[in-house]
């Protein structure tokens, strides 16, 4: 396997850095894979799945988000996207590193694959860019968050008002994710959600550009976005055609141990979208391709790439 890291300018002067890592033999190119990583953590975490899809003939990219891992760069930066429009932004970035794949590959069938919040940032960039792309995988996504993700806004808007929009959103965090743990007691780790893979997690935990306190402006942006995908309205934008595939785990809380997942799926089943499919993996947690049965949700997700390749 070949792996590259460079950066791109965004319109606003952010520098992005991104991975690229492709087949080292001459093997006929099947596709691309575009990476949307999620909340607190980086695309380098991804190497292994990488190097998976890359044996298969296909080339893979993914960029840190804004406030996330080597585009933040320093660590009191992380946890933030912008003042203003941040969600906007992070879209915007996705579909610029689109359009430089598609300039370099045109030929090439390109899909997109998002974790967690990357699976929020993809359900938002096929409502504008579906058309751009061949299909779109969603990992551990999340369904309607009804009352709670209208409170969790107000709290993030009076905190920004009150604090500042960079200052770290303790309580939205604690909030956001220590009720994910309960249903893992006893607790190991504060991160036990995450993964059954004891080492995985260690390895989560051991590094800096994970687990980090997002900003009070980042939870703004986040909040709204899961209200935004969640639209029945906005999902009617989502090209009919376009191929979905929805994967999680039954021990996911951010997808409600599947039933947020299976909402999301029919939603979208009654906007009309004709080529969807899904599939629960028993007893796995939040990030599948990081789980003790990751290997299988490998195969599954190059079945299903070699579907449309």
């Amino acid at each position: 396997m070949e792996r590259k890291t460079f950066t791109f300018r965004v319109e606003d002067g952010i520098d992005i850095f991104l991975y690229k890592w492709a087949p080292e033999s001459k093997q006929k190119l099947k596709g691309v894979v575009q990476l949307a990583h999620g909340m607190a953590e980086h695309s380098g975490r991804y190497e292994e799945f990488a190097e998976f899809l890359t044996n298969s003939g296909y080339v893979v990219y993914a960029n840190d988000h804004r406030g996330h891992g080597r585009t933040a760069a320093d660590l009191d930066k992380l946890g933030y996207f912008a003042d203003k429009e941040g969600w906007s932004l992070v879209v915007k970035d996705i579909y610029q590193l689109t359009k430089m794949i598609k300039s370099k590959y045109p030929e090439s069938p390109l899909f997109l694959l998002g974790h967690s919040m990357g699976s929020l940032l993809a359900r938002t960039y096929i409502m504008e860019y579906g058309q751009q792309i061949d299909g779109v995988i969603l990992s551990a996504t999340s369904g309607r968050q009804g009352l709670l993700g209208e409170i969790g806004i107000i709290i993030a808007r009076l905190e920004a008002k009150l604090r500042g929009k960079r200052a770290k959103s303790y309580l939205l965090d604690k909030l956001s994710f220590a009720s994910y743990n309960k249903a893992f007691k006893p607790n190991r780790t504060d991160f036990d959600w995450l993964s059954r893979d004891q080492r995985e997690v260690d390895k989560y935990i051991q590094d800096d550009f994970c687990g980090v306190v997002s900003t009070t402006s980042f939870y703004i942006d986040l909040l709204t976005g899961l209200k935004l995908v969640n639209s029945l309205e906005n999902i009617q934008k989502v090209p009919k055609l376009l191929p979905i595939y929805i994967i999680s785990g039954t021990k996911d809380p951010v997808g409600a141990d599947g039933k947020g997942v299976l909402e999301v799926y029919h939603d979208y089943k009654k906007a009309g979208l004709e080529d969807l499919s899904y599939k629960l993996y028993e007893g796995s947690r939040h990030e599948l391709l990081k789980e003790i049965n990751r290997e299988e949700v490998f195969k599954d997700i190059l079945t299903w790439l070699k579907r449309y390749s």
